[in-house]
């Protein structure tokens, strides 16, 4: 089970952070992955990080200004945002990669579990 938090209002230029809480003894061992949604859109990747947090992939949107972590210790995957902007605002969503490594990490069907989603809103 996975379950995200830390969704909310802020306004453009300001930052947020997600964190993704994962049940179960072999969180570590899976890549993890954060896609979103905005509304009339399709779901897109946004980061992934490998079993280990090794290596970190980020969409082209988004890189220099998220930074995706984790501590295997707590079963967490994390999402720093700043510098947000209007188009940040989606349903942001974690997921557990089908492997140790992230393979084919942007796409959406390379991941088997996935959250509920937490909205992020950023105002102009």
């Amino acid at each position: 089970q996975l379950v995200e938090s830390g969704g909310g209002l802020v306004q453009a230029g300001g930052s947020l952070r997600l964190s993704c809480a994962a049940s179960g003894r072999t969180f570590d061992s899976y890549a993890m992955g954060w896609f979103r949604q905005a509304p009339g859109k399709e779901r897109e990747f946004v980061a992934a990080i490998s079993y280990s947090g090794g290596a970190l992939y980020y969409a082209d949107s988004v890189k220099g200004r998220f930074t995706i972590s984790r501590d295997n210790a707590k079963n967490t995957v994390s999402l720093q945002m700043d510098s947000l902007k209007t188009e940040d605002t989606a349903i942001y969503y974690c997921a557990r990669s089908r492997w140790r490594q992230a393979v084919n990490y942007a796409w959406s069907s390379a991941y088997d579990y996935w959250g509920q989603g937490t909205q992020v809103t950023v105002s102009s």
